[in-house]
């Protein structure tokens, strides 16, 4: 089972958060919305934190701004996945530095693309 938390996720269309949500369903993952503001994205239960997910996601995608998600980095950690992606936007120089720290496999791309599809095609 292909499975990916997308943290930022949103319930706006315009949002990257939300067209990585639609993104990856259309290529049959298994996705874990997490952002403690919704309830409910594109029909999917959200999380409220990464702890929350039932199982160790294979991908975890980000779209927070540098300063939240130095913050959320150690929960990051601990739940652990496969490949981490720091989307465009999400990065700088201290989040590459604890991210590298904490043992995370840092991809610094958009994901959208990374799973075969453009955001203009979603």
């Amino acid at each position: 089972m292909k499975t990916i938390a997308i943290i930022g996720a949103s319930a706006d269309h315009s949002k990257f958060g939300n067209i990585a949500v639609r993104a990856f369903l259309k290529q049959g993952y298994t996705v874990f919305p997490v952002n403690p503001k919704w309830s409910q994205i594109e029909g999917l239960p959200v999380f409220k934190s990464i702890a929350d997910l039932p199982v160790r996601p294979n991908l975890i995608s980000v779209y927070l701004p540098p300063p939240v998600l130095l913050k959320v980095l150690p929960a990051i950690a601990a739940r652990g996945c496969d490949e981490f992606w720091l989307n465009p936007g999400t990065e700088s120089d201290e989040v590459l530095a604890e991210a590298e720290r904490l043992g995370l496999n840092v991809i610094q791309a958009c994901s959208i693309v990374g799973v075969g599809l453009s955001p203009e095609e979603v």
